[in-house]
């Protein structure tokens, strides 16, 4: 059963990113999803085999969506490696959980329950329609609630993670949630795209992408100050950036491509824009 939480739309921006996605229909966003009946909302990472370009013509568009959401699924499976630990009697929380898949995906591994939030409830209804074709409902929910006021017990979560959703919130106020939401131990795991701080402001590419997508990307330097004044302590950072190139070049030559891809493809390659995988840990401290 979906579940809301009181107050989830606070703002006119907020309802304004609900308006956005519950009318969202990107077929980048529907027709992977098809593929296997994991819908993400994330992009891809790693090289992607370049033979599905060639071959019979009336195929190609198939096995170029087949690829795509290959490199979206091992995006999902990098982020999940770092919850090896987890068990059946553990819980996760997906927040801005999409349509569902990596929530899906987590339970699949893990055999753990999961809870995914979001404020689009279009998304909602369909992440929980999936949860019953895949037959966990009883296991993974998604609910109609916002991320940084999710109303649930305060320790109740071995782990958190955002996939590509940090951007539309203040990263202050965010981290401070899960930081209570979180078990003393516990992890949150994020992949997100920032801009470079080191080379200045928002570049015309980074500022082309918050349009597109209503949103407002954060400078990389930002994620580390709010992580670390919520009792947050990074382990791990990575750089995707070279491994999620590709699925972009391969995504501007698919019948799925939005037009966005030449912004991103821009700001990766001229440094402006980051691809990042953070890792950190809950520590005791005051909150």
């Amino acid at each position: 059963m979906t579940t809301v939480a009181p107050g989830v739309l606070r703002t006119d921006y907020q309802r304004s990113v609900a308006a956005y996605w519950n009318a969202e229909r990107d077929p980048v966003n529907i027709r992977l999803g098809e593929v296997d009946g994991i819908y993400h909302h994330h992009y891809g990472l790693g090289p992607y085999d370049e033979s599905v370009l060639a071959g019979p013509e009336e195929t190609r568009d198939a096995r170029v969506i087949a690829e795509l959401h290959r490199l979206e699924t091992a995006q999902a499976n990098v982020l999940l490696d770092r919850f090896a630990g987890t068990g059946p009697d553990h819980r996760l929380l997906d927040g801005g959980s999409g349509r569902g898949g990596t929530s899906i995906m987590a339970n699949q591994r893990y055999g753990c329950r999961v809870d995914g939030v979001s404020i689009s409830e279009k998304q909602v209804e369909f992440a929980n329609e999936q949860a019953a074709k895949w037959e966990v409902a009883d296991q993974v929910r998604f609910h109609f609630r916002n991320m940084l006021d999710t109303g649930f017990e305060s320790g109740s979560f071995r782990g958190v993670w955002t996939n590509e959703t940090t951007m539309y919130v203040d990263l202050f106020e965010l981290f401070s949630e899960f930081s209570r939401l979180l078990e003393h131990g516990g992890r949150y795991v994020c992949i997100t795209g920032c801009y470079n701080d080191v080379t200045g402001g928002r570049s015309k590419a980074v500022s082309q992408i918050d349009e597109r997508y209503t949103c407002s990307v954060h400078p990389r330097s930002a994620y580390f100050k709010a992580l670390t004044a919520n009792n947050l302590v990074p382990i791990e950072v990575v750089d995707l950036t070279p491994d999620t190139i590709p699925y972009w070049e391969l995504r501007e030559k698919s019948s799925v491509a939005t037009g966005v891809e030449e912004s991103f493809l821009t700001a990766y390659r001229e440094g402006s824009f980051h691809y990042l995988l953070i890792v950190a840990d809950r520590v005791r401290g005051r909150i």
